[in-house]
């Protein structure tokens, strides 16, 4: 039985004071340049879960993860990107930031009702952006079925923020 979180923590590098002084980031770009990484990566958010019927992944970073997860399942890819990016009629969800708020959206007709959709993303924290995303989903009356995330950071309240919901993360790294 593979360790998939050992497997992927060889790929992940600590950056310190970025982007600002006192963060330490936790960079991915080297598990994306791995392609035994990445398919780590990929299989594992797959979980050896059945497919859901499409995959909304969040920009920018989620995007790779959730392309991979949709090509693995065969299932639609919808993006959600920020306010302004997609064309179309669009529906919306804004959400807080550390130091303001921002907005994400989707294209209206992107989702069908009912359908069972996995959010991924690359990175939980506070579960800000997951939570609206998922609001972004069931605005067009289709069901979270799961959030999927690569890195989890423990102690900032993102999986306590997403309670109820089914929650699956690769990695997770403790804070303090």
């Amino acid at each position: 039985m593979i360790d998939t979180a050992a497997v992927l923590k060889r790929y992940i590098r600590d950056v310190p004071d970025f982007p600002k002084k006192g963060i330490l980031f936790k960079d991915i770009a080297p598990l994306l340049r791995s392609p035994d990484g990445f398919r780590a990566a990929t299989e594992g958010l797959a979980g050896g879960d059945d497919a859901p019927d499409a995959i909304v992944a969040v920009e920018s970073r989620g995007f790779i993860f959730g392309a991979g997860l949709a090509l693995h399942w065969g299932v639609p890819f919808v993006p959600a990107r920020k306010f302004g990016k997609l064309p179309g009629r669009t529906v919306r969800a804004t959400y807080s930031l550390e130091y303001g708020e921002d907005v994400l959206e989707i294209q209206a007709d992107a989702l069908a009702q009912g359908q069972r959709v996995a959010i991924v993303d690359d990175l939980l924290a506070t579960g800000g952006t997951a939570a609206a995303t998922a609001s972004l989903v069931e605005q067009l009356h289709a069901t979270v079925d799961s959030m999927r995330f690569v890195v989890e950071l423990d102690g900032l309240g993102g999986r306590e923020r997403l309670a109820g919901r089914r929650v699956h993360t690769l990695v997770h790294y403790s804070l303090g």
